[in-house]
């Protein structure tokens, strides 16, 4: 890949700063620790390489792992959250004020004590899709934590935190609840639920229940507004992330239907009343990519949980989720080969005989879109899309927002003090569900991509190991560290993880010995390009070396992993001798 011109030096800002000011852990010895300098990300997709007119922004306006996108509009602001599933922080919160440059401001679950992901898997629980929305200064998100409470509410007087503590909603089944609030002063929540009578397992419906406005106590009975099984004229399998809407005195029901894979589409319904009866727009789906031929170029599958919006000139907009994908197998996998996640995409919405509409059908999604008539924003200081290259200082302020852990952290085993991130070695290793193992990563944002590290680090016994990871979930990953091997050689060693019954933290497929000084630093490299994924690394960061190329990357996508997430890449450290022993023996 050919190195951009420019640059983001994303120096850190401030997040998680509760858990580093914590005082629990107190600093380390550096034989206990590995000590990252830098971490750089750089990316190039084909598709990003095509240049923008000044009237054009760029899809998905945010790439990489940003599923079942929320979105709400305070004055000329905008606020955008996505699910995070099983990683923590949780909830990313984006604003923007020209829909064309976001930054994240922070995350809506940023406390340890707030929710608890102990135990679960990274990519099919913890919190589900989130619903944002304002009024009267405070700014609310509803959402689903499978494994770890279910549904609750959080507040904020400010979207970047801190945010209250969850407060818990028991009286609400299903999922993906979503607020809304009427013009007369009502609340309500818009849910996913069961039907009344469940004829198949992908049987599903959407109800609605009137609450409390601060306490969201129930001040109604849950209505069911529509029955997935009584729409044959489309797609209503896993009806679910419902948002209620109210237009010119029209209520509006949006809500996704197929299922979040091949199949996805988006459905309209509208009433004279919030309790219904709801009927369909007959123009349903409004938005799919099913049915297009799978040989396009650069398709975009799944394209589904929309949430409308208008923007301050009275235009009006959707955010929902895509995957870009690399193979789409015959039959298709669904919905294809990807490992970047369901990312967020963004497009206009025009409005016909009293029915609004996305995309028209068989169109393609395209890639370039006319900008919004707004004022343009500040340009960001940290690329969303397109190509680039983000090289990230640690600094003494602590972690930034868009850093993910594996879980929630019981303790702070990172340090960012001085000159770059440490990690402590700890016993967990990566895809260790019974703790939490000393990683830290950022979503994988294109097909080709090339992540390299700056490592210091001297491994002392068999067991300690540091160096990059790239992982899809708990099973599937890959890691590539310095390390010591029986004999007490310093090696590269190459791990891989394809499936739940193979070896917890990974399979050696390759170690090579490697000489270093202690005190020096070691460059460590992963290339991925679709289904293929290298790695190398220098002494002196101008020539590296190759250590094994063309490996298998099919191992981080989501159709061999399963799941709603994507890869996630970052840097990790261990002292596991338990599995050292193991590979002596």
């Amino acid at each position: 890949m050919k190195r951009k011109k420019l640059v983001y030096l994303a120096c850190i800002s401030v997040v998680l700063t509760a858990l580093n000011a914590s005082g629990e852990t107190t600093r380390r010895h550096k034989a206990d620790e590995a000590r990252f300098q830098w971490f750089e990300y750089r990316g190039e997709d084909d598709v990003f390489d095509t240049p923008l007119a000044e009237s054009e922004y760029r899809n998905p306006i945010l790439a990489g792992f940003h599923p079942d996108p929320s979105i709400v509009r305070v004055d000329r602001d905008y606020y955008l959250v996505n699910s995070t599933f099983g990683f923590f922080p949780g909830i990313p919160v984006f604003h923007s004020r020209d829909l064309v440059n976001w930054t994240q401001i922070g995350n809506a679950i940023h406390r340890p004590g707030q929710v608890q992901f102990d135990g679960l898997p990274l990519t099919n629980a913890g919190v589900y899709a989130p619903a944002i929305e304002y009024r009267a200064g405070t700014f609310y998100v509803i959402n689903t934590c499978i494994g770890c409470g279910g549904n609750f509410v959080v507040t904020a007087k400010n979207p970047a935190g801190p945010w209250s503590d969850p407060i818990w909603l028991p009286h609400l089944d299903g999922i993906d609840p979503s607020i809304f609030f009427d013009d007369d002063g009502k609340t309500y929540v818009v849910h996913h639920a069961e039907p009344d009578k469940k004829r198949y397992p992908a049987h599903t419906a959407i109800r609605v229940m009137e609450v409390d406005p601060e306490t969201f106590e129930p001040r109604s009975k849950d209505m069911l507004l529509v029955d997935g099984g009584e729409l044959p004229r489309w797609n209503s399998d896993y009806l679910e992330g419902p948002h209620l809407y109210k237009v010119k005195g029209t209520y509006y029901l949006s809500a996704p239907g197929g299922g979040t894979g091949y199949f996805h589409q988006q459905l309209v319904f509208r009433s004279d009343n919030i309790f219904g009866p709801y009927a369909p727009n007959p123009n349903n789906p409004v938005l799919t990519q099913h049915g297009l031929p799978d040989d396009r170029p650069n398709p975009v599958t799944a394209t589904g949980h929309a949430d409308f919006f208008e923007d301050s000139n009275g235009d009006w907009w959707a955010v929902f989720l895509g995957t870009r994908v690399y193979d789409l197998a015959t039959p298709p996998q669904d919905p294809g080969r990807f490992h970047t996640g369901r990312e967020t995409f963004m497009l206009p919405v025009q409005w016909k005989d009293g029915w609004p509409s996305i995309l028209e059908k068989g169109r393609a999604l395209p890639y370039t879109v006319r900008k919004p008539d707004l004022p343009p924003g500040n340009p960001v200081q940290r690329a969303t899309t397109g190509n680039f290259t983000q090289r990230d200082l640690f600094s003494d302020s602590g972690l930034a927002p868009h850093w993910l852990l594996a879980r929630t952290p019981k303790d702070t085993w990172w340090d960012t003090s001085s000159q770059g991130l440490s990690l402590a070695l700890r016993p967990s290793v990566i895809g260790d569900r019974s703790g939490q193992p000393a990683f830290i990563g950022r979503r994988l944002a294109h097909m080709k991509a090339e992540f390299t590290t700056a490592l210091r680090f001297t491994p002392r016994q068999a067991g300690q190991e540091a160096g990059l990871a790239a992982l899809q979930s708990d099973d599937f990953f890959y890691t590539l560290g310095l390390g010591e091997n029986a004999t007490g050689d310093t090696v590269l060693r190459i791990r891989r993880k394809a499936g739940s019954k193979e070896k917890l933290g990974g399979e050696v497929i390759l170690e090579s010995p490697v000489t270093i000084k202690d005190g020096d630093t070691v460059y460590l490299r992963m290339t991925i390009n679709q289904a293929d994924l290298d790695f190398s690394y220098s002494l002196d960061e101008k020539k590296f070396t190759p250590i094994l190329e063309n490996t298998d990357g099919g191992v981080l996508t989501t159709a061999a992993a399963g799941g709603f997430v994507g890869a996630v890449v970052g840097m990790y450290a261990q002292n596991n001798l338990h599995g050292a022993q193991q590979a002596a023996r």
